[in-house]
């Protein structure tokens, strides 16, 4: 059963180009764990009707075929090598794992 994993991105101010550094390392290594970018986006307030919380930097939308899969994808040796950039961009982040209902 495929899993879905979603994030809300915030980044520390500044930070935006080494994010992106991270991002062009950790988006390609999805696919070698039979996983798929569905969704990258960066809202704008006047793209949100409501909310209670922060508004997130960006916003990810991932599948993989299996648990075991993304957690492959976690432990991956060469997205660990550039993890540094990871810590030195993003302030937080709200991981929601979750299953296709329907």
């Amino acid at each position: 059963m495929s899993v879905y994993i979603t994030q809300l991105i915030y980044i520390k101010d500044g930070e935006a180009e080494t994010f992106d550094q991270f991002e062009a390392i950790a988006i390609p290594t999805i696919q070698k764990y039979n996983g798929l970018l569905l969704l990258r986006m960066r809202p704008s307030e006047k793209e949100i009707i409501e909310q209670n919380i922060e508004r997130p930097y960006e916003v990810h939308l991932v599948s993989f075929d299996t648990d075991a899969d993304f957690e492959r994808f976690m432990r991956d040796e060469e997205r660990k090598k550039f993890l540094h950039l990871k810590e030195q961009s993003i302030r937080s982040v709200v991981l929601i794992k979750g299953v296709k209902i329907g």
